[in-house]
């Protein structure tokens, strides 16, 4: 790869690619659907997810002016954003209700940058984001996680070509799109069974006075939502 400037690399990033072929685009929703709904994959790419998750939590929980102590994600794909401020008032529910919409967005986010073809600003983004959740991280998996996920997409983004930079992109995107849904799913199934009682959703209900149920369907218009806006943009026409 040929050393490239900083006016080179910026105008790489702000500038346009070429979109990749629709079997590239089909192509890499089938392997994010595998990586969401294949059980042993999932154990291992749901650390994505988490990481989304609470970056959501974090980011929001500074948007609300609360003092962020850090984020732990831990090897059972479980994690912990800890801020301090107002127990209760908007922005503690901004800030509980921001985790499991997070990847959900963050790919319908993804899905309209590809939408205009802007895949390597995209690519940029999320290694700008993971970097900044990198700070925030206080447990030695976590920080093994985000370098893992953060260097591979840097690898991707600095020396693959446009076809395979294009055709990581979608498949990040898919994948963040797909697996919004799975981990409310999961969350309900719990819930029903009488575990997670200090989940998001119950600890919005006990915020809100509404029903955790009402949260956990919230969560899911989201995610679901996201996933047929983001589709939309993502798939060939005439769909």
């Amino acid at each position: 790869m040929q050393p490239q400037s900083i006016s080179q690399v910026w105008d790489q990033v702000t500038g346009t690619q070429a979109a990749p072929t629709d079997a590239v685009v089909w192509a890499t929703a089938a392997v994010a659907l595998l990586a969401v709904g294949w059980r042993v994959l999932w154990q291992l790419t749901r650390n994505v997810v988490t990481i989304a998750h609470e970056g959501g939590h974090a980011l929001v929980a500074l948007l609300m002016r609360r003092r962020l102590h850090g984020i732990r994600l831990h090897s059972d794909t479980s994690g912990l954003t800890v801020s301090s401020g107002k127990p209760h008032g908007p922005g503690m529910v901004f800030t509980a209700a921001a985790g499991y919409v997070a990847p959900s967005l963050l790919g319908l986010a993804g899905a309209w940058l590809i939408s205009g073809r802007h895949t390597t600003a995209l690519l940029w983004g999320v290694v700008l984001l993971l970097l900044c959740v990198l700070i925030e991280v206080r447990n030695a998996y976590g920080v093994l996680t985000v370098l893992t996920t953060g260097g591979l997409c840097f690898a991707v983004s600095w020396f693959g070509g446009p076809q395979l930079q294009g055709a990581f992109a979608y498949l990040c995107v898919w994948f963040l799109l797909l697996a919004g849904v799975r981990p409310v799913v999961e969350l309900q199934s719990k819930r029903s069974r009488g575990q997670a009682r200090d989940s998001d959703a119950d600890q919005l209900a006990r915020l809100t006075r509404l029903p955790g149920l009402l949260w956990v369907g919230f969560f899911l218009l989201v995610s679901i939502g996201s996933l047929l806006l983001g589709a939309h943009w993502l798939l060939p026409a005439p769909f």
